[in-house]
């Protein structure tokens, strides 16, 4: 969605909000060690992607728990925020924080044949140097 200051700041409100229900509204123990990434409302406030970040073995799970207290949240998120408009939720995993460490250890591992020299078309140089 497209930013702007006014969104950011709707955007900020809502996962203080959001943040705050999670962590003392919603005692469900398969909501335990999920961090909240993000949160992204449409402009009409009618929709509100909301992202998580949990252990990969636990995507399903969480997901389970995050729908099962859909109704609640929305809920208290309703009366949270006062806006006019109590938008939707969506829940969706933030697997970035997964890539970059699937990224940093395919760097640690790197194939020794990297560090060859190489001529401009990607040979590899001779003992000598040519």
């Amino acid at each position: 969605m497209k930013q702007n200051q006014a969104s950011r700041r709707v955007n900020e409100q809502a996962r203080t909000k959001l943040a705050s229900i999670l962590l003392f509204e919603v005692s469900d123990p398969d909501l335990a060690l999920v961090t909240l990434t993000g949160v992204e409302v449409s402009v009409d406030k009618s929709m509100m992607n909301v992202y998580v970040s949990c252990d990969p073995d636990r995507y399903e799970r969480v997901l389970a728990a995050l729908g099962r207290a859909k109704g609640r949240i929305r809920s208290l998120l309703g009366r949270s925020l006062g806006w006019r408009v109590t938008p939707d939720i969506a829940f969706r995993i933030d697997t970035t924080a997964d890539e970059a460490e699937r990224i940093a250890h395919a760097l640690e591992n790197r194939p020794e044949t990297l560090d060859v020299e190489k001529d401009e078309f990607g040979y590899p140089l001779g003992p000598d140097g040519e």
